[in-house]
């Protein structure tokens, strides 16, 4: 579990810097700054930690508005086609 978690810990961290990267270049120079903030969500983002978020996370995601989340989750959407990987699909 602990390459497992190492692994996932990773994807997280750099999928973060590239929307980190992404979003600093675009016209949203505040949505990336408040994105960095979600670091402090890092342990509840991990899978299989079953970890409930605290109150310092929820207080970075409360900060975000609704068109930086959006964009962003579309700028992860389109990575693995970037990268000449597969379409995510998590099933949920």
């Amino acid at each position: 579990m602990a390459k497992g978690y190492t692994l996932s810990l990773m994807v997280v961290l750099v999928v973060m810097g590239v929307l980190i990267h992404f979003v600093r270049y675009s016209n949203a120079q505040n949505c990336g700054s408040l994105l960095s903030n979600l670091n402090v969500c890092e342990p509840f983002v991990v899978p299989d930690m079953n970890v409930i978020p605290n109150a310092n996370c929820c207080a970075a995601l409360q900060g975000l508005s609704h068109d930086c989340i959006c964009n962003t989750l579309r700028v992860v959407s389109r990575i693995p086609s970037q990268c000449n990987l597969p379409p995510l699909n998590c099933g949920w």
